[in-house]
């Protein structure tokens, strides 16, 4: 007799759909049990309002997390920018699978990079953080852009180029690797340029918190690095105040000496949209050895962002 399937819930979006399958690949292979795919649409997936309107964090996550609780999936994938900080009563995140590239990228007519965009050049994206960064960097090197408001899926946004409607759209390259579109990328942005997202990249494989087995099962997939990573980031999300719709960029790197890694960056930025102050600071020190250190760790370079005025750029608070 062969064992139930577990069911893994995703939203209906390409890209979700993309990134479930991998990771339902990868537990069919750990737990020896067949994975079958329950979508379920989310408020973000059928609300054409901005984000930032529509209270940004976790509006594609409640539904699929309720789904969870009412024990109509055993298990979710998010991606992890979505999550809200706040832990939540009932479930655990039993695995953060190792991170695909942070980075964002241009889709660009003309194949054209960043810089060799036109005067006056409308590069569209869903993120102040996005908008902030670029308008920063247009500022120092002399360049002409204007950004503009976009929502929609990796189609959507990449359409808009593709017609003329804009010049450029910015994207995360994860997103694009996942759905087999990385190709259409003009430039990758440096994170000098641009700071991600917290948690960019990577995934959060969400359970019940009772369901023991299943956390053991799931663990197997957990990438430590990546882990004590994107929970330095998150923790500085946190300790600002801020929600995913807020105009915050961090990324934590693992700085290795060959194959030996020694210590840990972790990068910080908050900024008005239209990129007139922004505050970036970083830290490096150990590579956390507990949550809770790398906890501390995105709470302690909060506190200095802060101290160097960053409250006063996150524009509307989340609630």
């Amino acid at each position: 007799m062969t064992e139930k399937a577990l069911r893994l819930g995703t939203r209906r979006s390409k890209l979700a759909m993309a990134q479930s399958g991998q990771v339902a690949d990868a537990v069919s292979q750990v737990t020896g049990r067949p994975v079958e795919l329950v979508e379920i649409t989310t408020y973000g997936d059928v609300s054409r309002e901005a984000l930032a309107q529509i209270g940004g964090t976790g509006v594609f996550v409640a539904a699929l997390r309720d789904a969870l609780l009412r024990g109509e999936v055993d298990f979710a994938v998010h991606s992890l920018k979505d999550l809200p900080t706040a832990q939540h009563e009932g479930l655990v995140v039993a695995a953060v699978p190792e991170r695909e590239d942070p980075r964002d990228v241009v889709v660009a007519r003309d194949a054209r990079k960043l810089t060799d965009l036109p005067r006056g050049a409308r590069i569209g994206t869903g993120a102040p953080r996005r908008m902030a960064q670029l308008n920063a960097y247009a500022r120092t090197h002399g360049l002409e852009i204007e950004t503009v408001p976009i929502r929609g899926n990796v189609d959507t946004r990449i359409g808009y180029v593709r017609s003329g409607e804009l010049d450029a759209v910015v994207l995360a390259a994860a997103g694009l690797n996942r759905v087999g579109r990385i190709d259409e990328v003009t430039d990758f942005l440096s994170v000098d340029t641009v700071l991600p997202a917290p948690g960019q990249g990577a995934l959060a494989i969400e359970c019940a918190a009772d369901n023991a087995s299943l956390i053991a099962a799931l663990a197997e997939l957990d990438d430590p690095y990546t882990r004590v990573a994107v929970t330095a980031e998150r923790s500085l999300l946190a300790a600002l105040e801020a929600g995913c719709s807020a105009p915050v960029g961090a990324l934590a790197d693992l700085l290795a000496d060959g194959q030996i890694v020694k210590e840990m960056r972790l990068r910080g930025v908050v900024g008005t949209t239209d990129g007139s102050t922004l505050v970036q600071l970083s830290t490096t020190g150990p590579v956390p050895e507990t949550h809770e250190a790398a906890l501390a760790l995105g709470r302690e370079l909060a506190t200095e962002m802060l101290a160097q005025g960053a409250a006063g750029l996150m524009g509307e608070r989340a609630q």
